[in-house]
């Protein structure tokens, strides 16, 4: 973390995703005065103001002396946003967060190629995301480690082979956190049915979510091991997994993956065609 924490760093869009990085790095020691945010809402500006980071709405002047610029805006804005910034990025990092952005897409509009594409998670809002980097092949190592050490502010980074890969990352991180949650809210649901008061059920399932995931995260077992060892023959956990099975859950799941990773690539180009 030493090399970003001599960095200047400037945010472009200040939205959660851009808090929750923001917050990750004061804690790791970057100063606040090293921080600076651009956005165009008011209240957003005084809601980074009160971490004592500079704000300001006017993007040109927010990355003129940084070394490190984030890009965290929506996509719809995004040729709106970076084509007045074409050509005034020389010497600089660039690490873009906005979902769907291709570097080739992102290199036309600022006019560098020197550029990190980011695939985050919501969970980095609690310092246990799980973000998907990208950079083409003559990207420095210095500047590889630098973007590392920026997203590992809010949670554990990994860098796939190809921006194809992109897409797979979208599909098993991006939008996992949804998965997950939809598999809680079913599991309440299931409990209250089964005479659970829905505090009671909603504190099992959350507190089973983490404890499985820790266990996960912690053990030299693989899940499909732990998912064994705790499948007794002709016990309860065998007959729930039975149901899933008979409901062919595990393709499913699999084909709505592969469904996210279709769909990320589609909004890709989408982004594309209309940045042009």
């Amino acid at each position: 973390m030493s090399a970003a924490l001599n960095c200047n760093i400037s945010f472009i869009g200040g939205g959660n995703m851009a808090q929750a990085l923001i917050g990750g790095l004061i804690a790791r020691g970057l100063p606040a005065t090293r921080i600076t945010v651009s956005d165009p809402v008011e209240k957003v500006r005084l809601l980074l103001a009160e971490k004592e980071v500079n704000v300001t709405d006017d993007n040109i002047a927010a990355i003129k002396n940084a070394d490190i610029v984030l890009f965290a805006v929506k996509p719809q804005v995004l040729a709106d946003v970076l084509k007045p910034l074409h050509g005034l990025l020389d010497g600089k990092l660039i690490i873009s967060i906005v979902a769907g952005a291709e570097i080739a897409t992102l290199s036309s509009l600022l006019g560098t190629d020197r550029i990190v594409r980011v695939m985050p998670n919501t969970p980095a809002l609690v310092q246990t995301g799980a973000h998907g980097l990208f950079a083409n092949a003559d990207m420095s190592t210095a500047d590889r480690e630098l973007a590392s050490q920026v997203l590992a502010s809010t949670g554990l980074t990994i860098w796939v082979n190809s921006e194809t890969q992109i897409d797979a990352v979208t599909a098993v991180s991006g939008s996992g956190p949804a998965y997950f949650f939809y598999m809680m809210e079913s599991m309440i649901r299931a409990g209250v049915n089964l005479g659970l008061d829905e505090k009671v059920a909603t504190a099992l399932t959350l507190q089973t979510a983490l404890g499985a995931a820790q266990m996960a995260i912690t053990s030299a077992n693989t899940p499909a091991e732990l998912r064994k060892n705790v499948t007794s023959p002709n016990g309860t956990t065998q007959a729930a997994l039975e149901v899933f099975d008979q409901a062919q859950i595990s393709q499913n799941i699999q084909a709505a993956l592969a469904a996210a990773a279709k769909r990320s690539q589609e909004l890709a180009q989408e982004l594309s065609d209309s940045s042009k």
